[in-house]
């Protein structure tokens, strides 16, 4: 049986769901900030600034369910959570930490571009 050829350009494409989440801002923060580490969720929480619990926990069920991250609870009291890349999402650091990167060494660009925009925009408004 030969494999599918998969295009995320078409919309039946069960890959575009996988780009949709991979794409998803939370999802890039999240897994660079567990990059080669095992963190509990308030630490998430506090390396991904600006997260909402909610966000973050949804987030999280979503990346574990698609194996992106894996979820480890501890037979403890009080009970204990970590969350680490799996082989899977390891793969996806290093694509979205360069798009970080990218966002970082480009914000100036962009936000000049913006203002640029915004002036030729309220200029045509009058």
């Amino acid at each position: 049986m030969t494999r599918p050829e998969w295009n995320v350009m078409l919309a039946s494409c069960p890959s575009r769901t996988s780009l949709a989440r991979i794409a998803n801002k939370w999802t890039a923060m999240i897994v660079i900030a567990l990059e080669g580490k095992r963190l509990r969720f308030g630490e998430i929480r506090v390396a991904v600034d600006g997260i909402s619990g909610k966000v973050l926990s949804e987030t999280l069920r979503q990346l574990e369910r698609d194996g992106i991250v894996a979820r480890t609870a501890y037979d403890e009291m009080p009970p204990r959570v970590e969350y680490e890349l799996t082989p899977l999402g390891t793969t996806l650091y290093e694509p979205l930490s360069a798009l970080g990167r990218w966002a970082e060494q480009h914000i100036e660009a962009v936000e000049d571009a913006r203002f640029a925009y915004d002036v030729r925009e309220h200029s045509a408004v009058l």
